[in-house]
């Protein structure tokens, strides 16, 4: 796979990804498992791309945030 995040996308993606998670325990904690399951879902799906640093969405729409993609020649 090549790599398609970076910079600030992958840091907002991290951001974003951990409150997600946070957002499921305290939806765990009030009884809301549908909330839950798919905050937590989403939360670890973009903790994998910034991990990973690849994205499919990205992929499919041709976006390459990475600093290689940003220099300009």
């Amino acid at each position: 796979m090549q790599r398609n995040v970076g910079g600030l996308d992958r840091i907002v993606r991290t951001v974003l990804g951990t409150w997600l998670l946070v957002v499921a325990g305290a939806a765990v904690l009030a009884g809301r498992r549908t909330t839950a399951v798919a905050t937590a879902i989403a939360g670890s799906g973009l903790l994998i791309n910034a991990a990973t640093r690849f994205c499919g969405g990205n992929f499919l729409l041709g976006i390459d945030t990475t600093e290689a993609s940003c220099s300009s020649e």
